[in-house]
């Protein structure tokens, strides 16, 4: 338990960041998920869900929630499929 004022601050600071944080990478594998199976199924809402997700994927990385070079693997991998599957 933090002995200073501060560090207790800090500790109430970090524990809402850490939920902030898993909130957004869940609604990103929620999303990609939904995604690939758009894709499976080949639905028309597939390329809607494919920017939504990489909509919200950059703007986790804006934020520093996933790195930069994970972010942009995702968005590769989910547009390799799309593009693999729609020909």
């Amino acid at each position: 338990m933090p002995q200073t004022k501060s560090a207790l601050k800090y500790l109430k600071k970090s524990a809402k960041k850490a939920e902030k944080n898993r909130l957004v990478k869940t609604t990103i594998k929620t999303l990609v998920k939904k995604s690939r199976q758009a894709i499976a199924k080949k639905d028309d809402k597939a390329q809607e869900l494919i920017s939504s997700s990489i909509k919200k994927i950059d703007k986790a990385m804006q934020k520093g929630v996933i790195k930069k070079n994970t972010g942009a693997r995702k968005k590769s991998r989910l547009v390799k499929a799309f593009n693999k599957n729609s020909k």
